[in-house]
């Protein structure tokens, strides 16, 4: 038979194995490129130069800059989650859990998860204004974690720990802004001590909604 007419090999099971190697060390370093230099300044020929790889080789992992990008905002995603939700989320319903995601918040962008501090955030600016499916991916893991905020809000609520009256939207959103103002001082004025305030002060409006049965914030 022809070889042209001959059917395709199957990749090995230790070829795929290498493959998803590959690409999971690729999308790794694309998350700091683009955290540090914006979603745009990610591109096949600067990934193969930081990597030592062929730009055919790189193609042959994402077809398109626009793969390449939605798959490195699924990668951060990612990250944020192992890293940030999912401990957090491991603490008992109430005010302290909600407590545990923001200090973790902070503390992943104080200790350089991503080399540009909190990638979300730049990407949230960086993309705001434009329309497409990397701002529609971005736009809906941002709303994603506020709505984990909010969640988090309304179990508090639920165990007794916040006041019943206050919003669980309206205190998501606030914290949510302490946050991104935190992340834009840091990286745009150089202001080393906005991650301290922002936890001060999140930690004080926290404290004035909490109720008596609300055990104390560290």
């Amino acid at each position: 038979m022809p070889a042209s007419l001959r059917a395709p090999r199957k990749p090995s099971p230790r070829h795929q194995a290498r493959g998803l190697r590959t690409r999971e060390a690729i999308l790794r370093r694309a998350v700091n490129i683009a955290s540090v230099e914006g979603l745009e300044g990610l591109t096949v020929g600067r990934l193969a130069e930081e990597l030592r790889m062929s730009k055919s080789g790189l193609f042959a992992h994402f077809g398109s800059k626009e793969e390449l990008q939605l798959a490195t905002i699924e990668t951060a995603r990612q990250i944020f989650i192992d890293e940030i939700t999912c401990p957090a989320l491991a603490a008992p319903k109430g005010l302290l859990r909600l407590w545990n995601l923001l200090d973790r918040w902070l503390a992943h962008v104080e200790k350089e998860l991503f080399a540009g501090g909190c990638f979300f955030t730049a990407a949230s600016f960086e993309f705001d204004g434009r329309r497409g499916p990397v701002r529609d991916r971005i736009a809906a893991i941002m709303r994603e974690w506020v709505a984990v905020l909010d969640r988090a809000v309304w179990e508090a609520q639920k165990a007794g720990h916040i006041n019943s009256k206050a919003s669980p939207t309206l205190l998501a959103h606030e914290i949510q802004s302490m946050a991104i103002g935190a992340h834009w001082a840091h990286q745009l004025l150089d202001d080393r001590m906005a991650y301290a305030r922002a936890r001060s002060t999140m930690r004080e409006r926290l404290r004035s909604v909490a109720t008596p049965k609300s055990p104390p914030l560290p």
